[in-house]
């Protein structure tokens, strides 16, 4: 998905538990990746002692994650995160955008501390930075005519059916490893197969779930349909979750974002955040 560049073109009432950290996939197994062996970090709030300000860089075109508002001020999920973040390690917190492509690069040229803008946990970037726990997944879902209330969203269910996918993206390799006995149809993008069952030409869609809710339950849909079964997360092509990348060369720094996260999860702010901006359902 975009996570890297295309990343969605996007965007979701979450469950706020699963997003506190309790998730569990429908369909193929989520792998939930923890390191070992590692040392222990210093204590949390450790940053406080030898920084006072903690720089984030983000991006300014990925609503909901970060956007400017409607008086120019650069706000969002991922902009509310940092903040929340920072107020609990009691530092001044700045953030700033730049372009996606000049985001890690500036991160390596310690430019920043931070980069918050819904990078994905993959293999070739965990070579580059270092990640902070994984704050978001998101999952792969069906969507359906609302009048077909017979259709099941499994294998078995759609044998023979006709699956809407957005051509060359991780959905359509999903779809043909896993739903082989479907007939899977690729369009040039989202939009299009969208379009095709709202206008009955398919039974089916499989897209990314953020951006997914957001038609489903807005005016482009028309009301035409809803979500069918439940939500896919599986690795291998919907990616390990999006986390904050991090320098390398700061262990300490990665320790602290980590407590706060789980500070600010267990405080209600992250899900106060959930529900502002992603006000209908993903999983």
């Amino acid at each position: 998905m975009r996570l890297q560049k295309a990343r969605l073109n996007l965007f979701a009432v979450i469950i706020l538990a699963t997003l506190a950290g309790i998730l569990s996939p429908v369909g193929p197994a989520l792998a939930q990746r923890v390191g070992e062996g590692a040392a222990a970090p210093a204590p949390a709030g450790a940053i406080a002692a030898r920084r006072v300000v903690l720089r984030f860089l983000t991006t300014n075109d990925f609503p909901p994650f970060n956007f400017y508002d409607e008086d120019g001020v650069l706000t969002g999920f991922n902009v509310d995160l940092a903040r929340a973040i920072c107020l609990q390690l009691d530092v001044t917190c700045e953030v700033s955008e730049r372009e996606w492509n000049d985001l890690i690069p500036a991160l390596e040229r310690t430019e920043a501390d931070a980069v918050i803008a819904g990078h994905a946990v993959t293999a070739d970037s965990i070579l580059k930075v270092s990640f902070s726990d994984r704050y978001f997944h998101t999952p792969g879902r069906f969507a359906g005519r609302r009048a077909d209330t017979s259709t099941t969203a499994t294998p078995e269910g759609l044998e023979g059916k006709r699956i809407a996918v957005a051509s060359g993206t991780a959905h359509e390799a999903f779809m043909r490893e896993y739903f082989r006995s479907s007939r899977i149809l690729p369009f040039d993008n989202p939009d299009l197969a969208r379009e095709a069952l709202k206008a009955g030409e398919v039974d089916v869609v499989f897209d990314d779930g953020i951006g997914l809710s957001f038609w489903v339950n807005g005016t482009g849909s028309e009301q035409c349909c809803d979500f069918k079964g439940g939500a896919y997360l599986e690795p291998k092509y919907f990616g390990d979750g999006i986390a904050i990348a991090l320098n390398k060369s700061d262990p300490q720094l990665k320790a602290d974002v980590d407590a706060a996260l789980a500070e600010v999860r267990s405080s209600g702010r992250f899900a106060e955040l959930v529900t502002r901006y992603f006000p209908y359902r993903l999983y």
